[in-house]
C-alpha cells in the first residue's frame, strides 16, 4: 500500500517527502536585550523575523518572554501582536485573552482601536453578528478634521516626517474586519493574510 501512495503521489507530479518545517532557531539573549521599539516595530530585527519565517509559536513565545521584562511594562502593542501570533498558531482561546488586555481607556482612543479588538475577537470567537457590529461601530466614528482632508476613496494619504508616502485603508483596519467578514469561515492565518479576504479588488 506504501508503495502503491508513493506510486501515485510521483505520477500526479506530488513530493512524497513532507514540507519541510520552518527553521525556527534565534538567539533569545540577544532578541530579549533590545530596546521595546527594536524589537516590536523592525521590519527585519525581532520576534517578526520569527513569524516571517512561519515561526508563529516561537515568536508568540518571545513576544510572551519579552512583555515580562520591566522594560516592556505597560507596551500593549507586544501583547497585541502575541495574542496575533497564537491566533496564527490556532491558539484561539490564548489569543482573545491577550486581546482583551489591550483596549484603550475611554478618552484616551476616538474608538478605533477598540473596535478593531472587538472584531478580532468576535472572528476568533465565530460570532459573525458581535463582529458586523464591531466594523459598524468603525465605521461610524467620526473622522478628524486633520485627517479628512486627506481622504481620497475611502483611504488616507499622507507623507511621514521621513519623507515616506502612506496610503492606508481609512477608517483604521476597516480592511482587516472586511477581510474577516469575506472570509469568515476560513481560519485566522488565512483571513488575516490573503489577499483574496483583505483586498479583493486590489489585485
Amino acid at each position: 500500500m506504501m508503495l502503491l501512495s508513493f506510486a501515485l503521489a510521483a505520477a500526479m507530479g506530488m513530493s512524497a517527502e513532507p514540507p519541510k518545517a520552518p527553521d525556527c532557531r534565534y538567539d533569545r539573549a540577544a532578541m530579549l536585550a533590545m530596546e521595546p521599539d527594536a524589537f516590536d516595530q523592525d521590519l527585519e530585527g525581532g520576534w517578526r523575523t520569527l513569524a516571517d519565517r512561519g515561526c508563529h509559536r516561537e515568536a508568540a513565545d518571545l513576544l510572551a518572554a519579552y512583555a515580562a521584562l520591566p522594560k516592556a511594562a505597560g507596551n500593549t502593542m507586544i501583547l497585541w501582536h502575541e495574542g496575533q501570533m497564537r491566533a496564527e498558531a490556532g491558539q484561539y482561546p490564548q489569543a482573545v485573552a491577550l486581546m482583551r488586555r489591550t483596549y484603550k481607556p475611554t478618552g484616551t482612543d476616538p474608538g478605533y482601536w477598540n473596535a478593531y479588538v472587538d472584531g478580532t475577537i468576535a472572528f476568533l470567537q465565530r460570532d459573525r453578528a458581535a463582529l458586523e457590529r464591531a466594523r459598524a461601530a468603525l465605521i461610524a466614528i467620526p473622522t478628524p478634521e486633520q485627517i479628512a482632508g486627506a481622504l481620497k476613496d475611502g483611504r488616507y494619504h499622507f507623507t511621514t516626517a521621513g519623507g515616506q508616502k502612506v496610503d492606508v485603508p481609512w477608517p483604521p483596519n476597516l480592511d482587516v474586519l472586511d477581510g474577516f467578514l469575506r472570509c469568515f469561515d476560513r481560519d485566522y492565518h488565512t483571513a488575516m493574510g490573503n489577499q483574496a479576504c483583505r483586498n479583493p479588488e486590489g489585485g
